[in-house]
């Protein structure tokens, strides 16, 4: 049976790099935002889409900081100030952070 092979890098399937260079090109900031009634929202931005599966991310950050959260436009909303523990995570998966 033929090995699968990536039609971006040409490298078999099980030592594929495409997601860890995608993931060394994004620019992502972390930043505090504040909503109604002075409730704290952490904001990861800057994530791209078309090689990150931004929903996956999303769950991952969500379980990790124990709160509730969605995605709009592109970015991660998380319910509380967790800039810390998301910029630990990111850094952990190899995502390049900026804080800000």
């Amino acid at each position: 049976m033929p090995e699968k092979v990536c039609p971006t890098c040409g490298l078999p399937e099980e030592i594929c790099i495409c997601e860890d260079i995608a993931r060394e090109q994004q620019e992502i900031r972390i930043y505090l935002d504040t909503r109604r009634y002075g409730k704290k929202v952490t904001i990861v931005d800057g994530i791209d889409e078309s090689d990150i599966d931004i929903e996956e991310l999303a769950s991952e950050l969500k379980s990790k900081c124990a709160a509730g959260g969605t995605t709009k436009k592109g970015h991660i909303e998380l319910q509380g100030n967790h800039i810390n523990k998301v910029k630990e995570y990111l850094e952990g998966k190899g995502f390049p952070v900026e804080t800000g």
